[in-house]
This record gives structure tokens, C-alpha cells and sequence, in this order.
């Protein structure tokens, strides 16, 4: 079984869905991943889906309607959880730098990216232009590691590895960082060369520059 495959069993486990249903989630997926919501319409998803245009419509009254039915349980039920779960393995671990630290979330998050490249493509393209994806992510991301994040940062500064800064203010820096090199990969340049190694060196050096210390 492929890792889609797998993606697709997760993602449908315990949602009373039709065939028919799973094969427009699957083809919406594809398509929203490929061309971005705006420019894929309802008829290439009811074709790459093999149905009939109507019969999405009896199953989600609009395009933003099937959007949301595709996001709201990734976000719930395979994002937060895996996102939570696995990133804990690297927040909770006390690495003895702070640019340790930074690596070791940044194998993390590429890896999980990677497998899930499709649905985090989806979230990059459309989380900035529709709100309720917005709270979705606040809800079931954003809150939870905020207080893990704080406790990171908290800890490195008192090794005296990062700024004294708010944690907040750490957070939101090495964040814009950290997804800006996603979303320049995935959603802006897709198709350009990318040598991963050296980009994330690159990011990784950048943060240390902006945020690190000497090492007492």
C-alpha cells in the first residue's frame, strides 16, 4: 500500500462516506493541490473523479463547501494529532544548543511535509485567504504548541543561547522562517531546482544570526 493510499485510509476512518464521496475528496485533493482552489472548478474535479459535475453538488452545496470538507478533518484528525504527537519528540527533548534544537525541528517538520505533501500544499495555498481554515489551524495547531514552543524558548535562554526576548516574539520570527522556506518550496517555486541541505542550512543560519547568542 502506498503512502497516498494510506494517507486516503486515515483520512476517511470512521466518516460514513460513499465511494462516490471518497473519489471527489480524492480528486478535489489532487486538483486544489495542483492549481490552487481558485483556479480548479467543480467540472475538472467531477472528471478526474469520474462523476457526473451534479453529483458533487448533492453531496457539497458549494466548491468552498467540499474545501472545508477536505481540511476540516485533515486538520482534526491527522494534522493536529501527528503535528502534536511528533513534534513533542523534539520539543520536550532538552538538545544541548539552541541550533541543535532548530535542526532537529526542521528534519522534523520536512519529513512530515514531504509524506503529506499534497494536503500541507492545500493548507500553504489557502490558509491566508479563508478564515475559517485560519481558526481551524489556531484551534487545533497553533495553541497547542504554543506552550511547548514557550517552554523551548525559555530554556535556551536560560542557557543563555537565545535572545531575551518574549517567547512569542521568538516563536513568531523562527516560524515566519521556517514556513516561509516551506511555502517557497511547495506553493511559489515548485518546480524550480532545491537543494534542501543547502536551503535549511541557509534558514537555519539566518534564525541563529537574527535570534542565537554566544554560548555561555
Amino acid at each position: 500500500m502506498s503512502d497516498q493510499d494510506l494517507f486516503d485510509e486515515e483520512l476517511f476512518e470512521g466518516e460514513e462516506l460513499t465511494e462516490k464521496q471518497k473519489k471527489i475528496l480524492i480528486a478535489a485533493i489532487e486538483s486544489f493541490s495542483e492549481k490552487g482552489f481558485a483556479a480548479t472548478s467543480t467540472n475538472e474535479i467531477a472528471k478526474k473523479a469520474g462523476v457526473a459535475e451534479g453529483t458533487i453538488f448533492r453531496h457539497y452545496k458549494t466548491k468552498k463547501e467540499l474545501l472545508l470538507n477536505i481540511v476540516s478533518p485533515v486538520m482534526a484528525k491527522l494534522v493536529a494529532p501527528f503535528v502534536i504527537r511528533d513534534f513533542d519528540k523534539v520539543l520536550n527533548k532538552r538538545f544541548d544548543t539552541f541550533e541543535e534544537f532548530l535542526r532537529a525541528v526542521f528534519k522534523n517538520r520536512h519529513e512530515f511535509i514531504e509524506k503529506n505533501s499534497q494536503i500541507i500544499r492545500i493548507l500553504l495555498q489557502e490558509i491566508p485567504f479563508q478564515p475559517e481554515l485560519r481558526e481551524q489551524f489556531k484551534e487545533h495547531v497553533a495553541a497547542k504548541l504554543f506552550e511547548r514552543f514557550t517552554k523551548a524558548a525559555a530554556y535556551y535562554q536560560e542557557k543563555g543561547q537565545l535572545l531575551e526576548i518574549p517567547p512569542a516574539s521568538a516563536l513568531r520570527m523562527t516560524a515566519s522562517s521556517i514556513i516561509g522556506y516551506f511555502i517557497a518550496k511547495y506553493v511559489i517555486f515548485p518546480e524550480s531546482e532545491w537543494d534542501d541541505e543547502v536551503e535549511m542550512e541557509r534558514t537555519i543560519q539566518f534564525i541563529l544570526r537574527g535570534l542565537g547568542t554566544e554560548t555561555k
